[in-house]
């Protein structure tokens, strides 16, 4: 009597490939998906470094049984397959590395069921083979919506028109894949009720210009679609006064100067951006030394164009990058930093009903003011 035949991890990987190829939906909807990350990925709110410790076994089951395909809508498929020189590497970390997608994001699919490797579930710390048959199931994206949230924010100017407020370190700017809720949008529409612009739609209602998860300082948000349009004529008239203070690697020797450089969206990382990426667009950053400590110099830095993590690209296109700048500085940090030092300390323009110049300062944060004590320390020992 002949035994059905068991399947080998071969042919289960086949079956599933051909399974999900049934689940995969066109074109657009894949690249409504990668558009949407996208657009999280350039404030920073999916960047992540998670933990880097011990080793992972295969076997070990995360949202799915072993096997299992989770029954999702899939907008994509990715294939990987590791070279020797890269065995060794966490799942999360190489899937961060070379996708589109962030780490976080890749430790999201994995727990849900939705990464194997030969077939087989794994634990997101597992240590990748040369050889591995790597599939990541990315799902289609859900539509995303913004609720008020009783979130303390601090609001340094308001009146009818406009709002000024201080964005905390961590807290994103609007609602986006990964970020849900807990924004700085959340906290604003809880605040401010319907009293909000309408023109940059549900999700990012009175938000004008943004800045990353990570960098803290002064937003200007506008009450009525009136104020809007006036304050994002004048950002793009470059009328607006943004100046920022960044503590960057090195020495810088001259006192000032100003970068000039194109920045798009990098051609290997869809993550970062670089000086003359892919659709590049004019940008302008200028410079000015505010203190030297050996290693490391404090500079201010002030914007005439607003590209997404401009000051962060153009500082490490010139060889100094951010501290605590994982994306485009080095992946260990000095002072136990996970994200960059940056706080947005000045902020003017023209108010949108008085025709009045109005211009707001910001005192350097807890968590910067601690690292430049740290250097002052040093310095005098």
């Amino acid at each position: 009597m002949l035994k059905p035949r068991q399947d080998t991890s071969e042919n289960m990987l086949r079956a599933r490939e051909d399974k999900l190829e049934k689940l995969i939906y066109k074109e657009d909807n894949a690249e409504a998906f990668t558009q949407a990350e996208m657009d999280c990925a350039e404030d920073g709110d999916i960047e992540s470094d998670g933990d880097i410790e011990s080793d992972g076994d295969i076997g070990e089951g995360f949202g799915a049984q072993a096997g299992e395909i989770p029954e999702v809508r899939t907008a994509e498929v990715k294939t990987l397959t590791p070279s020797e020189a890269e065995k060794g590497k966490r799942l999360d970390a190489y899937i961060g590395e070379v996708t589109d997608l962030s780490r976080s994001y890749a430790q999201n699919l994995i727990e849900d069921g939705l990464v194997s490797v030969s077939g087989k579930k794994v634990a997101k710390k597992y240590k990748i083979k040369a050889g591995d048959t790597i599939m990541i199931s990315i799902p289609e994206a859900k539509p995303i919506g913004a609720a008020p949230e009783d979130i303390p924010i601090d609001i340094i100017y308001e009146d009818e028109d406009v709002i000024v407020v201080e964005k905390p370190r961590g807290m994103v700017v609007h609602p986006a894949i990964g970020n849900p809720s807990g924004t700085l949008v959340n906290a604003i529409m809880y605040h401010c009720g319907d009293s909000l612009s309408s023109i940059n739609g549900a999700i990012r209602p009175g938000i004008v210009h943004r800045i990353d998860k990570d960098t803290s300082g002064l937003l200007m948000i506008a009450k009525n679609d009136s104020a809007h349009e006036s304050l994002a004529a004048q950002l793009k008239e470059h009328s607006v006064t943004r100046e920022y203070i960044a503590l960057v690697f090195d020495n810088i020797k001259k006192n000032k100067l100003t970068i000039d450089a194109p920045i798009g969206r990098d051609d290997i990382n869809r993550l970062r951006k670089a000086v003359n990426g892919i659709g590049s667009r004019d940008a302008v950053t200028h410079i000015r030394v505010l203190k030297r400590y050996g290693k490391y110099t404090l500079v201010s830095a002030r914007l005439e164009t607003g590209r997404t993590h401009q000051i962060r690209v153009h500082m490490a296109s010139i060889k100094h990058p951010l501290v605590g700048d994982t994306l485009y500085g080095p992946k260990k940090q000095p002072f136990g930093l996970n994200g960059q030092l940056l706080h947005a300390r000045q902020l003017g323009f023209v108010h949108p009903r008085t025709g009045e110049y109005m211009e707001f300062s910001s005192a350097i944060p807890e968590y910067f003011q601690e690292v430049l004590d740290k250097l002052d320390d040093t310095e005098n020992k």
